[in-house]
């Protein structure tokens, strides 16, 4: 379901494509707002409109987080992560994000499927924008939680 609602004067589409800078590829749904009702996470069907996978489920959308995390990642935030996070811990993630995506494919389904786990990283941390998008959307996401812990650095 792509939404469309009219939120604060707007048209739901419309803005989630202004903060993207391009026209969502695929079905989503704005799962976390803003104070001001702005998008800020949008929960990606498992494929794009032409049938491709899409592995990153949570996507982060608000301006502010995502300058905010973008520093954080530039001051070495996902070797940081990497580091103070169990692997074990960020494993265990990846397989409840898979499994949450996986759990939206139709049973019938036959073709490629998206495949590892928060943004398709298979081991490790690829991106902390997309731990921080799972994580405020409800996920128990620990590199989302570090994310949420750090986020003061680099305000």
């Amino acid at each position: 379901m792509v939404a469309a609602s009219a939120r604060a004067g707007r048209d739901d589409h419309a803005w989630v494509t202004e903060l993207l800078g391009r026209p969502p590829n695929g079905e989503y749904e704005i799962v976390v707002r803003g104070a001001d009702e702005t998008p800020v996470v949008i929960r990606n069907a498992p494929f794009l409109a032409d049938g491709r996978p899409m592995p990153t489920r949570y996507w982060l959308c608000g301006p502010y987080l995502r300058m905010l995390i973008g520093r954080l990642e530039s001051a070495g935030g996902v070797r940081r992560a990497e580091h103070d996070v169990p692997m074990a811990d960020i494993m265990a993630a990846h397989a409840r994000y898979a499994a949450e995506r996986d759990a939206a494919i139709p049973a019938d389904h036959e073709g490629p499927r998206p495949s590892g786990g928060v943004g398709g990283t298979r081991r490790g941390v690829k991106c902390l924008h997309a731990h921080y998008a799972w994580y405020l959307a409800g996920g128990d996401d620990p590199v989302g939680q570090w994310v949420h812990d750090h986020l003061e650095e680099v305000r």
